[in-house]
């Protein structure tokens, strides 16, 4: 199953050609590529897959796409016995 998780750019970077940037998911911070989506900013709420940031999207969809992701999680937990 592919998923992109949404999250927030605090910093950006250059290292030679490659851009990056520190991404917070709820608190989580990594550090992902940007080479899909190099005119993101700080500020910026991007989804990611596998490290790469993919698209931007707004607050409200980031925050819609989180809050399924937390009843996803809430399921699991019921189900798990």
């Amino acid at each position: 199953m592919c998923l992109a998780v949404p999250g927030q750019i605090v910093e950006t970077a250059e290292e030679g050609l490659a851009r990056t940037a520190r991404v917070s998911f709820g608190g989580l911070v990594k550090q992902i590529s940007l080479a899909v989506l190099p005119e993101a900013r700080v500020g910026d709420y991007v989804m990611v897959h596998a490290g790469f940031a993919i698209s931007v999207v707004d607050e409200a969809e980031a925050a819609e796409v989180w809050g399924v992701l937390e009843q996803m999680a809430a399921l699991a937990e019921e189900e798990t016995p």
